[in-house]
């Protein structure tokens, strides 16, 4: 047996901003994904994820509101027969994970399903949004829901604040010399240890006024320029954004890329940003002209994910 298949996600802006109400701009990445499957015949990596698939009935069980109605009886036999999630989304990355696995279970189990193929208005969006939040924190102590909304729907999600949100288009893709790319890190992030750094820094009144103010004044514009094709005002902005992200938030940032982000700012050949919550995984990167940027960065991993 195998389910249908969900995507990874990436946050091409609003990491952190979100959770202060700012807006961002979630797309499906396709490039990775996963699907439940039941086997009898389970290797180690089946076996763990199998494992976990358990603790997570368990905790499932524990919360099973009448927000949630899932189908917990046949989720139980399944994992007792075998069911793990077949999955090639890299953990730890930023790219969602967890949220493909919790859209997963969602689709499979829930009883009174919102489906993709309805008239999705506001109230079903955030009516999702929190069922996922609820799931997903198994995972990570808190979560906004986002990643599984985006793999559930794989569709763009707009996020305007925490209660207005909506499935949007994107520009389609050009055959031109600009590039969103990842720049892998080598490195695994957690997401929980970087978030409460975050609330920590949320208790001093000077880095909650450039939150508010030079974050998600880029931020925001970096979102509109985006949506609406305006390609030379974007990398402007998203330059602003780096610079911003690079000094308050270098915690989130591994050392070892301080220097490379601080190259691209001064160079212009790039710009680098935070996807999802740092702290390793993948970095999101901007630039005008990928294969001069490939050359500069040849001694890392990168890979496209639109062009411009």
């Amino acid at each position: 047996m195998k389910g249908p298949l969900f995507y990874a996600k990436i946050l091409l802006f609003g990491e952190y901003g979100i959770i202060k109400d700012s807006k961002g701009l979630a797309i499906p990445y396709n490039f990775y994904q996963g699907a439940l499957k039941i086997s009898n015949n389970l290797d180690e990596k089946s076996k763990l994820s199998n494992k976990k698939l358990l603790e997570f009935y368990i905790y499932l069980e524990s919360v099973n509101n009448s927000l949630l109605q899932l189908n917990l009886s046949n989720f139980k036999k399944d994992i007792e027969n075998g069911m793990y999630f077949d999955s090639s989304i890299p953990q730890g990355y930023g790219v969602g994970s967890s949220g493909a696995l919790v859209a997963a279970i969602y689709d499979k189990y829930a009883e009174n399903k919102i489906t993709v193929l309805e008239n999705l208005t506001r109230n079903k969006l955030l009516k999702l949004k929190e069922i996922f939040s609820t799931m997903e924190s198994f995972f990570h102590g808190k979560s906004s829901g986002l990643d599984p909304l985006n793999s559930y729907l794989s569709l763009p999600i707009l996020i305007n604040s925490k209660d207005n949100l909506e499935a949007t288009g994107i520009p389609s893709q050009k055959e031109g010399k600009g590039a969103v790319f990842l720049l892998d890190s080598e490195m695994v992030g957690e997401t929980e240890p970087m978030v409460n750094i975050f609330m920590n820094k949320m208790k001093n009144e000077g880095f909650r006024k450039m939150l508010d103010e030079d974050f998600a004044h880029y931020t925001d514009a970096c979102i509109d320029n985006f949506l609406h094709g305006e390609i030379h005002f974007l990398f402007g902005n998203v330059k602003s954004l780096s610079k911003v992200v690079l000094k308050h938030f270098k915690p989130m940032i591994p050392e070892s890329f301080h220097h490379l982000w601080q190259k691209g700012i001064d160079t212009d050949d790039y710009y680098l940003k935070l996807c999802g919550s740092g702290g390793g995984g993948y970095i999101l990167g901007f630039t005008e002209d990928y294969d001069k940027t490939k050359k500069i960065l040849q001694k890392y991993k990168l890979e496209l994910v639109y062009r411009f």
